[in-house]
């Protein structure tokens, strides 16, 4: 039986010290006493062993090649016992959980947060469903200000345009009819370095002066999903600062457990992770800080419910009758991973080297080439898929993924690249590189699983297929 502390106060993360900086996000100050990083080397429980990895992972489908986990994340085995132990704490007598179980228990998993993102205030952690509902949480605010003359109506919303595709639907349903204007800044892909990066978010921020306009508001991914690049965040924020951007969202969708998220270093006004995609929770749970939330009077959860006006962290902690469970089995994702040597530093590197490992295999074997430096990516990386293939369009892409999921039991993303005639359009023997994969490597992933994807694409080339040519069912 799994045993949970109702103990808000408890910091059930250890403190270890660690000063090495990661360069794909920053380290925590050495000295910084008040703050206890899970991020530093953990207190190991009972250490975890290959055959122990295996069988917390044993309800995946046995027999495919899963190296997707960028898109759904993964739950163990003793994580999902908990949240079951949770399920039926509130099934036997739903009163006493609501009234003496619920909160105390969410406080304890907000805690956990604020300790692992180096946060201030537990009180600027809110758990809520996923980065699309934070999205809508702080997009609804920008909104009001533009439809009250807060903001003008020339001013802007700048993201890059490779933002996931619902924050982008909710940009366009709160912003557009509210009057601002919305600037996209096209990722350079395939990525070199930052500077690219930087160099095109510049041109943008121009781009939103335009006619006398500001840019008021920026959406930034730590992480892009598609293609999957590591983003220079600090440096973007502070150009933002300099600029006289009003707020900076960071949509870490895929950064808590794949990259080290230090709020303070990062100092963005609002940041949001999903802890179910690299961190190992069930769906759906992410976790939203807001800098200085108790100044935020104007930020409220979508869904009105009792607690409405009492601040976003407990109108999130109550959206009527629903299943809580994922935001409560934070404590058991902390002892899951300090089961693991360096905890979830050391998973981080674990997956950062083996999916670098991966990639560089495929791209030497197909005679193509990553589509970013391994610096720029965290746990997931795009690998050219050999232009052979005349992966000529998005349906093209959707095919290949979809045959290799029927045909050879592989799930991995797939991903068109059009061809911009310019000098960085990448080249194999054979011609234009316009086709990517994005694989994803979690600690329940082996070597094999990648071989199969080299020998599957290997397979199809031998055969004379292209695309267009693949049955799909």
């Amino acid at each position: 039986m799994i045993t949970l502390s109702n103990n808000p106060t408890l910091n059930p993360v250890p403190m270890p010290q660690d000063d090495d900086e990661d360069p794909r996000n920053g380290a925590v100050e050495a000295n910084d006493h008040a703050h206890q990083s899970p991020l530093k080397k953990p207190r190991l429980t009972r250490p975890i062993s290959e055959p122990d990895i295996l069988q917390e992972f044993s309800h995946h489908q046995q027999g495919f090649a899963r190296i997707n986990n960028g898109s759904f994340g993964s739950c163990p085995r003793s994580v999902l016992s908990a949240q079951n132990t949770w399920h039926l704490r509130f099934l036997q007598q739903p009163d006493e959980f609501f009234f003496n179980s619920l909160r105390k228990g969410i406080l304890e998993s907000r805690a956990a947060v604020k300790a692992l993102i180096n946060a201030d205030d537990v009180d600027d952690v809110s758990l809520v469903d996923n980065a699309t509902t934070a999205a809508a949480i702080v997009l609804q605010q920008v909104g009001r200000q533009f439809a009250d003359g807060s903001f003008r109506k020339n001013d802007a919303v700048i993201m890059f345009h490779c933002a996931f595709p619902a924050v982008k639907k909710s940009i366009g349903a709160y912003i557009g009819p509210a009057g601002g204007s919305v600037v996209e800044v096209r990722l350079p892909f395939p990525v070199r370095s930052d500077e690219e990066i930087i160099a095109e978010f510049k041109k943008g921020l121009e781009r939103g002066k335009i006619n006398g306009g500001r840019v008021r508001f920026a959406m930034i991914d730590h992480i892009t999903s598609m293609p999957s690049v590591v983003l220079p965040v600090r440096e973007l924020i502070r150009i933002c600062r300099e600029e006289g951007v009003d707020q900076v969202f960071v949509d870490g969708a895929h950064s808590i457990g794949s990259v080290p998220v230090d709020v303070k270093e990062i100092d963005a006004d609002f940041y949001v992770s999903n802890l179910y995609k690299w961190f190992f929770a069930p769906p759906a749970v992410a976790f939203l800080h807001c800098k200085n939330s108790k100044g935020l009077v104007d930020l409220h959860h979508p869904v009105v419910s009792q607690e409405y006006g009492k601040g976003l962290a407990l109108e999130s902690s109550w959206v009527g009758n629903r299943d809580y469970t994922p935001q409560l089995v934070v404590p058991s994702i902390l002892e899951f991973v300090n089961r693991f040597e360096g905890g979830i530093k050391g998973i981080m590197k674990r997956n950062h080297d083996g999916v670098v490992k991966m990639g560089t295999m495929l791209a030497e074997s197909w005679g193509t080439m990553l589509g970013s430096p391994p610096e720029m990516c965290a746990s997931m990386i795009m690998v050219g898929l050999p232009s052979r293939l005349c992966v000529t369009s998005d349906d093209d892409a959707m095919s290949l993924r979809t045959h290799l999921r029927v045909y050879h039991r592989i799930e991995v993303p797939t991903y068109y690249q059009a061809l911009r005639n310019e000098d960085r359009d990448p080249k194999d023997k054979d011609g234009f590189i316009t086709g990517y994969v994005r694989i994803s490597r979690q600690i329940y992933n082996t070597d094999e699983d990648y071989h199969r994807l080299k020998n599957a694409i290997n397979q199809i080339l031998e055969d004379g297929k292209i695309c267009s040519m693949l049955p799909v069912e």
